[in-house]
C-alpha cells in the first residue's frame, strides 16, 4: 500500500513539474519570438500586393522605420503616385495612430479602435503591422506541443487575450520554428476561438545581419476570400533613428 501511494505521489510530482516546465517553456519561446520579430531598430523597403475578392490586384510600395523594438513604427508610401508621400505613424504598439496626407498637408489622429482596421484596404490591420510586443503584453501563452509546418519542426503556441487588452484577437495560434524561433504560420481568431478569421504564412526565411527574416508574408482573410502578399525588398537592422522622426511634425517631412 505504501509503495502504491509512493508511486502515485511520484507520478503526481512528475506531472506537476512537467506542466510548470511547459508553461515556463511557452513563455520563454514567445519571448524569443517577440524579441526576434521586434529588433531594436530597422529600416525596410517592401512591396504589398492586395488581391481583392473580384480577383484584381492592387500594388503599393513603401518605406518603413521601426524604433524601440517596434513600439514606434513609421510607414511612408512611395508608390503608386496617388499614394506617394502618404504616411502612417503608430506609437504605443499601434494604440495611437496618425495619418499624413500630402495633398492637403494635414495630419489626422485616428480613433482608438483604428488599430483593428485594414491598412490601405489590405488584409493586414494596423495592429498586425505595428503591435510591437503585443504577444507579451496582451496575451497569455501556452505551449500546445510540437507540429510540422512543411518539413520544419515547430513549437505550437496558443496565445489567449488578457482581460483589458485592446487587441482585436481573442486568440492567436503560432507555429514557431524549433531551429530559430521564427514563426512560419499564424492563425488569428477574432470573435470566437474555434474558427480562425485570418491566416498568415511566412516563408523565404533568410539570415540578414544575423537575424532570421521572412522575405515573403501572405495574409489571407478566410471570411472574405482575399489575400495580401508582402514582399520584403530590403532591410537594415540597428539603424540610428532620431525620436523626432516618430512625431506629428516628423510625419510631414
Amino acid at each position: 500500500m505504501k509503495r502504491i501511494l509512493a508511486n502515485a505521489l511520484f507520478f503526481w510530482l512528475v506531472l506537476v513539474i512537467s506542466q510548470n516546465a511547459e508553461a515556463q517553456t511557452g513563455n520563454e519561446i514567445i519571448k524569443k519570438v517577440n524579441d526576434l520579430m521586434n529588433q531594436e531598430s530597422l529600416f525596410s523597403k517592401s512591396k504589398m500586393l492586395i488581391q481583392t475578392s473580384s480577383g484584381q490586384v492592387r500594388k503599393f510600395e513603401y518605406d518603413s522605420w521601426g524604433r524601440d523594438h517596434n513600439e514606434k513604427t513609421l510607414i511612408r508610401y512611395t508608390s503608386p503616385r496617388r499614394a506617394k508621400g502618404q504616411a502612417i505613424l503608430m506609437r504605443n504598439n499601434a494604440d495611437d495612430i496618425w495619418m499624413f496626407f500630402p495633398r492637403t498637408n494635414r495630419v489626422r489622429k485616428m480613433a482608438t479602435h483604428a488599430k483593428r482596421q485594414k491598412m490601405e484596404g489590405s488584409d493586414f490591420s494596423y495592429e498586425d503591422m505595428g503591435s510591437g510586443d503585443s504577444f507579451i503584453v496582451d496575451f497569455r501563452t501556452t505551449l500546445l506541443g510540437t507540429e510540422n509546418v512543411g518539413d520544419e519542426s515547430c513549437y505550437k503556441l496558443e496565445l489567449k487575450r488578457k482581460s483589458g487588452s485592446s487587441s482585436a484577437y481573442r486568440k492567436i495560434l503560432i507555429w514557431s520554428s524549433k531551429r530559430d524561433f521564427h514563426p512560419l504560420k499564424m492563425e488569428y481568431f477574432e470573435n470566437e476561438e474555434t474558427h480562425p478569421t485570418k491566416l498568415l504564412t511566412l516563408s523565404e526565411i533568410k539570415i540578414i545581419q544575423g537575424v532570421p527574416t521572412a522575405k515573403k508574408m501572405v495574409m489571407q482573410d478566410l471570411l472574405d476570400g482575399t489575400q495580401t502578399e508582402l514582399l520584403l525588398q530590403e532591410i537594415k537592422y540597428g539603424v540610428r533613428l532620431e525620436e523626432k522622426m516618430f512625431t506629428e511634425r516628423g510625419l510631414r517631412q
